[in-house]
């Protein structure tokens, strides 16, 4: 969905309105004494200008990022240099925002907008390479996000289109999109659809689980929604969330902990100042949610992760700054006071959270 980019965000953080955005990180430690853990942040230095809006992290040493004009990062070395690089030609003017990376040579990159501007690439040789692997068709679909279970299982999420979810399918390793069946989809709100906004408005978890979340429904009776699968994104069920729905409202993010503990934020995306319930939690791998305290700074989450083997410490990211809490959601404290859009953890615990103007910083829960 378009709205994280519309003019009244962009201008904003072009003009430097948003609190801090066009400072440095605060760095430095953000102290959890209750839970008594420390997160450690260290502003890196990515090597481009592009506002970065999604990462993916293999391991402590190894992550992609990507961002607006064709710009993708990487690092082989835990962010100490990163190497910056743009889609040549025609394609120089996407927008990457979502990127997946199976290791220091393979990785897969979404760039999201209307009709054949939604596209994905999949690279072998660490970006000295790139084979288009889909072209949306759809004049109406607008790609938001993507995820991958393994090297060859995969799904792509759009806004709805003619009132129906779109979402596409792989199962050998790009090579080829399915749309997947309305018979086996929940109907679509009226405007639903996802926020390209950090590339996690969809999962995958073990075992074929995966979840996507949606917002901009309208029309009377309007819900946040997760939908949620159970077979590698070949069938879907869908369940209410309570958090503010309507119209440049509702979901952004979904992450999850384990098949069971889960966590959904977005709220009012145009509305930077906004002050309203914004965290939903489960329990029951996303049947059921529940509102959960909120992040330290107003307006809406734009990214969120657990941090992996850190108990239920959880990070939500926005264009208003960073935010951690260590009880899986109930209770937040600041993390830094500039502007972040995208966030991604790797298995070992060691991420990255990314911004305007190149904007990365690496971060890591200690005890």
């Amino acid at each position: 969905m378009r709205l994280p980019c519309a003019a009244s965000i962009a201008g904003a953080l072009a003009a430097g309105v948003l609190a801090g955005c066009a400072g440095a990180g605060a760095g430095g430690p953000a102290a959890g004494p209750e839970a008594g853990r420390t997160l450690l942040l260290e502003p890196q230095v990515s090597g481009t200008r592009a506002l970065l809006q999604a990462v993916s992290a293999v391991d402590e040493s190894v992550a992609w990022a990507s961002g607006h004009n064709a710009t993708y990062v990487r690092t082989v070395d835990g962010g100490r240099t990163w190497v910056a690089a743009r889609m040549p030609g025609v394609d120089s003017t996407l927008q990457f925002r979502d990127v997946h990376a199976l290791d220091a040579r393979t990785a897969w990159l979404m760039s999201a907008g209307p009709g054949e501007q939604s596209r994905i690439y999949h690279t072998t040789d660490a970006g000295a390479t790139w084979t288009l692997q889909f072209t949306n068709r759809e004049p109406e679909a607008f790609y938001d996000c993507m995820a991958f279970w393994d090297a060859r299982r995969g799904a792509a999420y759009s806004d709805a289109v003619n009132g129906r979810v779109t979402i596409v399918v792989t199962g050998d390793g790009g090579a080829t999109w399915t749309p997947v069946p309305a018979s086996t989809l929940p109907a679509a709100q009226p405007g639903e659809g996802g926020f390209a906004a950090s590339g996690t408005c969809l999962v995958a978890g073990k075992g074929g689980r995966g979840w996507i979340a949606t917002g901009n429904a309208t029309g009377p009776g309007a819900r946040s929604r997760v939908l949620r699968t159970e077979d590698y994104g070949r069938s879907w069920t869908v369940s209410d969330v309570p958090v503010a729905a309507g119209e440049a409202a509702g979901l952004a993010t979904v992450t999850f902990l384990d098949d069971r503990t889960g966590a959904a934020l977005g709220g009012m995306i145009a509305k930077l100042d906004s002050a309203t319930d914004n965290v939903a939690v489960t329990a029951d791998g996303g049947r059921t949610w529940r509102l959960a305290g909120r992040p330290s700074f107003p307006g809406a989450v734009f990214g969120a992760a657990y941090v992996p083997r850190a108990g239920p410490t959880l990070v939500a990211v926005s264009p208003k700054g960073a935010s951690i809490s260590y009880d899986g959601g109930a209770r937040w404290a600041r993390a830094d006071s500039v502007a972040y859009w995208g966030i991604g953890f790797a298995p070992t615990g060691t991420g990255w959270i990314t911004g305007p103007g190149g904007r990365i910083t690496r971060l890591r829960v200690v005890r």
